[in-house]
């Protein structure tokens, strides 16, 4: 009996998850983790709870409660973006249950990752158009539609030029501010202009990724 409390321990041990964190990009949060050291945890299944900091009761999140996954979605969970909470995961493995495995305290306010605005470009024959939109959350508005991040922070738009025919990786920043459209002037017929853009929140200096290019050649 001795022997066989000691192997369940050592599998409890083996088998318990590594790593546990939130991820969230525009509030689309994900609590992710790595299997135990074990090569057969890989065959283990996942347990999920999540709770608000100073709350003394754990919660168990129903779609992630005996999965296979390592990846749990807490985006609903998390919507109160002020607040700190915690997760936690635990591993299954013929019978044996490991112990529970902590995340970090996450503030969905503080931690999320700003997303890129969608680009648009327009040209003419000697300027560029430029369309920005915001990324949007998942949360929604009474009428149904996203919440874009600049409700919830005081974000910028950046926009950057690239001449193709100078330097590929020399981006130009061009415009900085809220406006959604903006006119990029007096450049030159015949060349290949590139177009990315960023939000940038001066609070926390955070800037987020660039978007995707956008290229055109004026005419």
């Amino acid at each position: 009996m001795a022997l066989l409390v000691l192997e369940n321990q050592d599998l409890q041990d083996s088998i318990k998850p590594q790593k546990v964190e939130f991820h969230s990009l525009n509030f689309n949060t994900t609590l992710h983790w790595q299997p135990g050291w074990a090569r057969e945890a890989r065959d283990a299944l996942y347990f999920v709870q999540y709770k608000v900091y100073g709350q003394s009761t754990w919660q168990n999140k129903d779609e992630c409660w005996g999965i296979s996954s390592r990846v749990c979605d807490l985006t609903h969970e998390t919507s109160d973006i002020q607040e700190p909470y915690y997760s936690r995961v635990r591993a299954a493995l013929a019978g044996v249950y490991s112990n529970w495995s902590l995340s970090c305290r996450f503030t969905p306010w503080r931690e999320t990752m700003i997303g890129p605005p969608l680009v648009t470009v327009l040209h003419s024959n000697k300027s560029i158009t430029v369309k920005l939109q915001a990324p949007r959350s998942p949360y929604r508005r009474k009428r149904g539609s996203k919440i874009p991040m600049t409700s919830y922070y005081d974000l910028l738009f950046q926009v950057f030029i690239i001449n193709n025919l100078l330097d590929e990786q020399n981006r130009v920043l061009v415009y900085e501010g809220k406006d959604k459209v903006i006119k990029i002037e007096d450049l030159r017929p015949g060349v290949s202009y590139c177009i990315v853009a960023k939000m940038y929140m001066p609070m926390l200096d955070h800037s987020s990724a660039y978007s995707s290019r956008q290229c055109t050649v004026l005419q």
